[in-house]
């Protein structure tokens, strides 16, 4: 015979007897799954491959509720956070308004007559009684406002009786109050003022001007412009 023919038919015949013995196993295993019997070792290994299959469910299901217990607390974290964050915040704002406090007082120093002169002039109150926020500059007499707000200003002076007296609280370039007194050779001096609360905005400039042909004396202790922040818009 061909030995090419003798090798072919050979592993056909192996290749037969496989397929066979492979339907044989199967059945049998087929059988003993059914009947539930099995070897001692085939049974002891099944269940420790059940033990084994249902610890490991066990563990998955516990791994998925532990995710979704650490999805929860994240986002219990996450917000704890944002509120934390507003709350520094707010307590920032609060700050910094607690921390702007703006108040002044001056006066002009010297007793001598100031005035009367040609054209309207600012009055310049170069004694610093207090100047909390540093918005009142001695060297202008000018009240700039460092933030939007309600301001509250009064001005007083002393005056001989000789001349008139006018004196007026200013508002960038606008008339807001006054205080006068006209001229007479019977009262020795004259006392007066006035006061008002302004909505300033940030910028916003507050002086007292003196009118022509009026006039008003020097004194630190008489003659003042004050004024503070109400609060802050």
């Amino acid at each position: 015979m061909n030995p090419l023919l003798m090798i072919f038919t050979l592993c056909l015949f192996l290749c037969f007897c496989g397929v066979t013995l492979g339907q044989d196993v199967l059945s049998q295993t087929e059988v003993t799954t059914e009947t539930g019997s099995c070897s001692p070792d085939m049974c002891k290994f099944l269940k420790e491959f059940e033990a084994m299959k249902a610890k490991q469910e066990a563990v998955e299901t516990n791994l998925k509720q532990t995710e979704s217990q650490v999805l929860v607390l994240k986002q219990k974290g996450e917000a704890l956070e944002t509120k934390l964050k507003e709350t520094e915040s707010q307590v920032l704002v609060l700050k910094q308004k607690e921390a702007l406090k703006v108040v002044f007082s001056a006066g002009i120093l010297g007793n001598a007559a100031i005035g009367p002169f040609k054209t309207p002039t600012t009055l310049i109150y170069t004694r610093i009684i207090t100047n909390l926020g540093n918005a009142y500059n001695q060297n202008t007499g000018i009240f700039v406002a460092p933030v939007r707000g309600m301001y509250y200003f009064t001005f007083f002076y002393r005056a001989g009786g000789e001349h008139k007296v006018r004196l007026v609280l200013m508002k960038n370039n606008e008339y807001v109050v006054e205080s006068s007194d006209h001229k007479t050779l019977n009262d020795g001096a004259d006392n007066g003022g006035n006061a008002a609360f302004m909505e300033l905005q940030q910028g916003d400039q507050v002086y007292v001007q003196l009118y022509p042909d009026t006039h008003v004396f020097g004194g630190s202790h008489t003659t003042t412009f004050s004024g503070f922040l109400l609060h802050q818009d």
